[in-house]
């Protein structure tokens, strides 16, 4: 997994940006390249070169951050101006404030979402002022989203007029209160350079149970480390461990009944490595429907 950039690895190129056109500081992170941006220190004296300086300055920088880890790709928005419409989704995670994943969430494109496998992973994303489009950019900013739905391909229109979501693009529908981190709203859709980077999460991993008799169905919520699972189990007190299977999204399914009225133990990989048990998360008086937390959480 490619770790993301902290909050001062944008300064060099964000400091020498700034020095010739004023950025908001909202939010800002500030990603660090290994290419040196000093060419640019020179003294700038007319307007005109001003802002040559400035765009000169802003593709180099992109064209290391590309080379330090950075993809291109492009952002849209939905869900409405408090992102109420982003809740649900095809991770399965519904109420995303109590997954853990609040408002900053993206419905990733097919070639991103990966059916499903992708669910909980964090990407960090920031508009790309060298690419068309970028005069919509919110220079210096970046927003960190964690990926909660699927952005569906669109096949009445192709895919750079309206079909954003149609493979191979890599493409963000963002909720709209994290896309105005970094575009501006009558945009519509911006370039955009991300990279998926470590998710750290507010209290331990969560458990949703859904199912029926012999179906039991889990919402695995508010993975930190990689965000993702790559293999769940579960086990009863009477029981053994047993191999669950991604459903869809998040969810994880085992075929086996009698667990009623047993305590419920969960164990999980994330797809970056790691191994944890979560012994008697749901209490032997659990109902189909109710959701348990852990007090363990990923670190990878």
């Amino acid at each position: 997994m490619a770790h993301g950039l902290s909050q001062s690895q944008l300064a060099t190129c964000n400091g020498l940006i700034s020095k010739t056109h004023p950025v908001s500081r909202t939010n800002v992170v500030r990603p660090r390249t290994r290419k040196s941006c000093a060419f640019a220190r020179s003294p700038v004296m007319a307007t005109s070169l001003n802002t040559l300086v400035l765009w000169g300055v802003l593709a180099a920088c992109v064209s290391a951050g590309v080379e330090a880890g950075w993809s291109p790709g492009t952002a849209t928005f939905y869900g409405g101006h408090d992102g109420s419409g982003t809740m649900d989704g095809a991770c399965g995670y519904g109420n995303l404030y109590n997954a853990g994943y609040g408002i900053n969430n993206a419905a990733l494109s097919s070639v991103l979402f990966n059916n499903g496998a992708s669910c909980g992973q964090c990407y960090t994303i920031t508009c790309d002022p060298s690419r068309p489009g970028g005069r919509w950019c919110k220079l210096g900013t970046s927003i960190t989203v964690t990926a909660t739905n699927l952005c569906p391909p669109n096949w009445a229109l192709p895919s750079d007029n309206g079909g954003w979501c149609n493979p191979p693009r890599p493409h963000f529908d963002m909720s709209q209160p994290a896309w105005e981190h970094i575009g501006v709203y009558s945009a519509g859709i911006i370039p955009v350079l991300f990279q998926q980077v470590k998710c750290s999460r507010q209290g331990g991993v969560r458990f949703e149970i859904a199912g029926f008799n012999y179906f039991v169905l889990v919402n695995i919520q508010n993975v930190g480390g990689s965000g993702s699972v790559a293999s769940a189990w579960i086990k009863g007190t009477k029981t053994g461990w047993i191999q669950m299977s991604r459903n869809w999204g998040a969810n994880w399914q085992a075929l086996v009944g009698g667990l009623s009225g047993q305590a419920l133990s969960f164990a999980v990989t994330t797809t970056g490595g790691q191994y944890l048990q979560f012994l008697d998360v749901a209490p032997a008086w659990w109902q189909y429907g109710m959701a348990f937390s852990s007090p363990l959480q990923f670190t990878y």
